[in-house]
């Protein structure tokens, strides 16, 4: 089975401005590129798993979303992290429009995303990381079974959700460091 380093997009990878869904309104976390590059070098996967309501909610479509993925695929790749899955769910139980307003397993705070490419890529969600900014994404991770959860967040509130045995770090820098110091 191989490791996956499972990453939140908007707040992980990308400061969330809300509804982030064209290049230029992407502003990567600092920190980032640096944790992917020591992940793969590791040995690990890097995949993203992500709610993406926006398009649930008619603010951008599933087209604009592939568009915006391809293009921070290729920044992950110019930079030396290549990733290798993105795991997205649009729906949402109030908010979605049509076909989009549903409850859905694969939205976080719901193990889906996370099972469904374990099957996919062959990982072994035991050996692999789950990071986050959300007590959901803590939640998502725990219920499926990710042995190591790691919310970077400075917002206490947040970190109070968490469940219990979540690695609370400040930042993604933070996480770099952590990351390097492990055996």
């Amino acid at each position: 089975m191989r490791r996956a380093l499972f990453l939140d997009r908007d707040g992980i990878i990308n400061v969330d401005h809300g509804y982030v869904h064209r290049p230029e309104q992407v502003e990567f976390v600092p920190g980032i590129f640096a944790l992917g590059r020591l992940a793969v070098a590791r040995g690990m996967l890097l995949v993203i798993v992500t709610n993406q309501s926006g398009i649930g909610r008619g603010l951008y479509g599933e087209a604009e979303f592939q568009v915006l993925m391809q293009w921070m695929g290729g920044r992950f790749a110019e930079e030396g992290a290549a990733l290798h899955a993105v795991e997205f769910c649009p729906d949402h139980p109030e908010h979605g429009i049509g076909p989009y307003r549903r409850e859905n397993p694969r939205r976080k705070p719901g193990p889906g995303m996370l099972l469904d490419a374990a099957a996919a890529h062959g990982i072994g969600l035991g050996a692999s990381v789950m990071l986050g900014d959300k007590a959901s994404d803590m939640e998502a991770a725990r219920a499926a079974g990710v042995g190591t959860r790691i919310l970077a967040s400075g917002d206490a509130a947040e970190a109070a959700r968490a469940p219990e045995g979540t690695l609370v770090l400040p930042s993604v820098t933070a996480v770099v460091e952590w990351l390097a110091a492990q055996p």
